[in-house]
Parts: structure tokens; sequence; C-alpha cells
């Protein structure tokens, strides 16, 4: 059986929390998700993700993405996508979450709106 793998690199641009991810997110990787996108257990205020390796995603990934994000504005902060593949793309079109996640076509236009 194919193990799916999801690599992760993370970085801070000022009070913004940028994740790079590479691999497939699915059931298998959804915890390697959500350890990358908290610090100290919570969710940070400002995230940018940056997709642009995701080769695959399935609704798995959609919960996490939710809940990032409805922490965040919480907290009245935003979540924010980049280098959205078309796959990924079509997937967040599917359910409605375009319209409630901002998406970029780099992780600089998502830094700067």
């Amino acid at each position: 059986m194919h193990q799916a793998r999801l690599e992760v690199s993370r970085h801070t641009s000022g009070e913004v929390h940028v994740v790079a991810l590479a691999g497939e997110i699915d059931h298998t990787t959804t915890g390697i998700l959500r350890d990358a996108l908290t610090t100290d257990g919570s969710y940070p205020r400002y995230t940018v993700l940056d997709f642009q390796g995701v080769t695959f995603m399935d609704s798995s990934g959609i919960n996490v993405l939710v809940a990032a994000n409805n922490a965040a504005r919480r907290h009245d902060g935003w979540l924010r996508l980049a280098h959205t593949p078309q796959r990924v793309f079509d997937l967040l079109h599917i359910v409605g979450l375009d319209d409630v996640v901002a998406l970029y076509s780099t992780v600089s236009d998502a830094l700067a709106a």
C-alpha cells in the first residue's frame, strides 16, 4: 500500500506564518498539515499556505483548512493560499472554500495583500 507523503517548510514574514507544502494531503498526512499550521498548539493569526508542490488533496485537507481559517478569523486574522494547482483549486471551488479563503498567484502577492 502506498503511504502518502507531505513535506513542509515553515518560516515567518513579519507576523505572517508562511508554510510551503509539497506532496499529497489526505487522511494519512492531515496530522502533518495541522502541525505545520499550528504554533504552540494553536493556529496563528495570519497564515499563507504555498501549495505549489501539492500534487493531491482530498476532503480531509479541506477540514484542516476550514479549522485554520475559522481560528484565524476568530482572532481577526486570515488564511491565504498561494500557488494553488488546478486540481486543488477545483476541489476548493466544489466545496465553496474559494469564496471564503483568498487565493493568490504567488506567496509575495498573498503577503502584500
